[in-house]
């Protein structure tokens, strides 16, 4: 068998050429992306976060947002469109938690008044800053129609995934995603990239016993987040267990 030619390798997933032209093989690995609070390996985690992302993005692409996402090959690979990232973390925030709260004194678990979208430029060596539209549009990162574009597209995928958790006793705090630009013929679009994943969200458990006073505690972040997102979604493989407390998003 002809030795596959590697694209890329992050913290989480490796990027190999894939079987046609404008195409991609997206592995996903056990290790821990480094904006996770976990052990630096998870058996079984990118077994999880594979059928998990396809998932997420099978289920956007029906409802007309569009993503990389073609289909999953096996229990650690999906055949993905390659794109030309745009170089930006886009943070759609619901709850104030993490860095909101810390820089703006907002309890963290307050609810806002809207949902926020924030810009977060993609370089680990700088830690991924925060940075304001002008510095995209100004550094070329990104135009204004993409900037307003990306802000349609994140708040669509917001609305789809807060829906999906909270039929399932989850709330969606928080979440990362990626966006891309792929051409057809001379036509331009951008499109969900990269994954979504427990390592890309900030989920709290609705479903919280009772005090003894009867009163049901505020959500809280899930324990073993990867297994219990599976089971309750149903997609978890049942070869597939093990625990953590990850922290999920920066």
């Amino acid at each position: 068998m002809a030795r596959r030619k590697k694209v890329y390798e992050g913290k989480a997933k490796i990027l190999y050429e894939g079987p046609e032209p404008g195409t991609l093989v997206q592995y996903f690995k056990d290790d821990s992306a480094p904006s996770v609070a976990a052990p630096a390996t998870l058996e079984g985690k990118g077994v999880l976060n594979n059928r998990l992302s396809e998932f997420f993005m099978a289920g956007l692409n029906q409802i007309g947002v569009p993503t990389h996402f073609i289909r999953r090959i096996n229990m650690r690979e999906q055949l993905v469109r390659m794109a030309e990232i745009i170089p930006l973390e886009v943070v759609v925030r619901n709850f104030a938690a993490g860095p909101l709260s810390s820089r703006l004194g907002i309890p963290e678990g307050t609810q806002l008044p809207r949902p926020i979208v924030e810009y977060y430029f993609k370089d680990d060596k700088l830690n991924s800053p925060l940075v304001a539209e002008e510095h995209i549009v100004a550094f070329n990162w990104a135009s204004q129609q993409d900037l307003d574009d990306i802000v349609a597209l994140s708040l669509r995928v917001n609305d789809f995934l807060s829906g999906v958790m909270m039929g399932v006793g989850i709330r969606l705090a928080d979440f990362r995603i990626e966006v891309g630009r792929i051409w057809e013929g001379d036509f331009m679009r951008l499109i969900v990239a990269d994954e979504i994943s427990p390592d890309s969200c900030r989920l709290w458990d609705m479903r919280q016993p009772e005090r003894p006073d009867g009163t049901i505690p505020d959500p809280q972040p899930m324990a073993d987040v990867y297994t219990e997102l599976a089971r309750r979604l149903g997609v978890l493989p049942s070869n597939v267990t093990h625990t953590t407390k990850p922290t999920l998003i920066n």
